[in-house]
């Protein structure tokens, strides 16, 4: 088995929904979750502030 290289520490908080925050350790801005445009309309919520959905972070973050 390999070695561990990191071990992600990160706390996550609900705010007023559907915004979410991911604290992570050794950051100091917290990365928001949220909902928009195609998103908001399937899930119900009316008028969002447009904010990105964990979706598109592991997207980003696979893409990258």
């Amino acid at each position: 088995m390999g070695e561990v290289i990191h071990t992600a520490r990160i706390r996550l908080a609900q705010k007023k929904r559907p915004l979410r925050e991911a604290h992570i350790e050794g950051f100091q801005k917290p990365l928001q979750f949220g909902t928009h445009g195609g998103y908001a309309k399937y899930y119900g919520v009316k008028n969002p502030d447009p904010i990105p959905t964990t979706v598109d972070h592991v997207i980003a973050g696979l893409a990258g």
